[in-house]
């Protein structure tokens, strides 16, 4: 009984988000009994296409890809800059693609590494804090970057190019923001620094290659997202159930869980009332406080049931991920990585975490109102 109590213990520990999600929609179930109209709460589109791509993912980052191309990106630094800037843009940019949490969990232990051996342990902490940044800021730009996006672009049913066009000027100035920080370290000469890596055989990058092709297909409406889910599925569990196993069920999970809760609540017309009456006209400084307590994604599925004004939504829900570590979940991935390498720097991390996502917060809420007056 004891061990099974510390299993729980460390299952509710690990899984938090997971566990609170579950724990409102049985709450929620309450007042709405469970039928069969709790399925149509359900996005099965963005569910489904959220699967493939952290399929897709894991089999890119299984095949060693992304450390390959870091590699490749390390040869041309020698100097402390060029390291933290190679360091930092990496999951700047590769979000984009690749997604905030795959970013992190790939190139913050990366960093670890690379900074060690180039005698920069100094810099640890400024740069995989602004590794975590750029992962959040990057990611915003795409559907793919990050859950919210996905979900808010599939509910939204605005275009690719649309989403991207509502993002750019806020990751624009992101960029420009973190290269500034960056130029006012010190730089000092290294030797070049290279990783270990191995870069995965013609069927370990083949596949992931294929399959991501197919999900940006289902991006533009050309292939539906279910078809692709059962056979991305289908594939890994004849040809590479490792990966399959790695997908993260968790998140998948969490979306049901939230999914049910907002359904049932929106169906609670006391609830349905004051929510709305809240949000109208105040769509994106609602969606950055609410994610500073209930992190991004539980928020953009939250209040897009209670408002239409998906850009607002989809600005406020991305530069919300800024500011508290639980704001964006993929910022504890960083968290975690950094506290088991260097347990007695937590503090010192998470103060000049909070300073640099508060400041760069600030800034691009300052954006967003300067772009309503224009």
């Amino acid at each position: 009984m004891k061990k099974f109590l510390g299993a729980v213990a460390h299952f509710v520990k690990g899984e938090v988000v997971l566990c609170v999600a579950v724990l409102l929609a049985i709450i929620s179930s309450c007042f709405v009994p469970p039928s069969a109209a709790y399925l149509d709460y359900i996005d099965w589109d963005t569910i489904a296409l959220l699967f493939s791509l952290m399929a897709v993912m894991k089999g890119f980052q299984r095949a060693g890809l992304f450390s390959f191309l870091a590699n490749k990106l390390l040869r041309h630094a020698n100097t402390s800059k060029k390291i933290m800037a190679v360091l930092v843009f990496a999951p700047f940019f590769f979000s984009m693609a690749v997604t905030n949490d795959v970013s992190l969990i790939t190139f913050v232990p990366f960093a670890l590494i690379v900074l060690k051996a180039a005698g920069l342990s100094n810099l640890v902490i400024p740069t995989v804090v602004l590794q975590t940044l750029a992962a959040n800021l990057g990611s915003m730009l795409t559907p793919i970057g990050n859950p919210q996006n996905l979900y808010l672009y599939n509910a939204s049913g605005m275009s690719f190019g649309a989403l991207v066009l509502t993002m750019l000027p806020y990751v624009a100035l992101s960029g420009a923001g973190l290269l500034g920080v960056i130029l006012c370290f010190k730089s000092t000469p290294v030797k070049m620094v290279e990783v270990p890596s191995t870069l995965g055989g013609a069927f370990s990058l083949g596949w992931p290659a294929v399959f991501f092709v197919v999900c940006l297909l289902s991006l533009f409406d050309i292939v539906s997202s279910l078809i692709i889910a059962a056979v991305v599925f289908v594939f890994l569990l004849i040809a590479d159930r490792k990966t399959l196993l790695m997908v993260d069920y968790s998140l998948l999970l969490t979306f049901v869980a939230l999914f049910i809760f907002i359904g049932n609540m929106g169906n609670i017309p006391a609830f349905r009332d004051f929510l709305s009456s809240i949000i109208s006209g105040n769509e994106l400084i609602v969606a950055v406080l609410a994610s500073q307590v209930i992190s991004n994604v539980p928020a953009a599925l939250l209040l897009s049931g209670f408002s239409s004004q998906w850009n607002a939504l989809i600005v406020g829900c991305n530069i919300g991920g800024l500011g508290t570590l639980i704001a964006s979940m993929a910022s504890l991935i960083s968290y975690k990585s950094l506290a088991k390498e260097y347990p007695q720097s937590r503090g010192k991390y998470l103060l000049q975490f909070t300073v640099y996502n508060v400041a760069f917060l600030a800034v691009l809420i300052g954006l967003s109102f300067l772009l309503t007056l224009i």
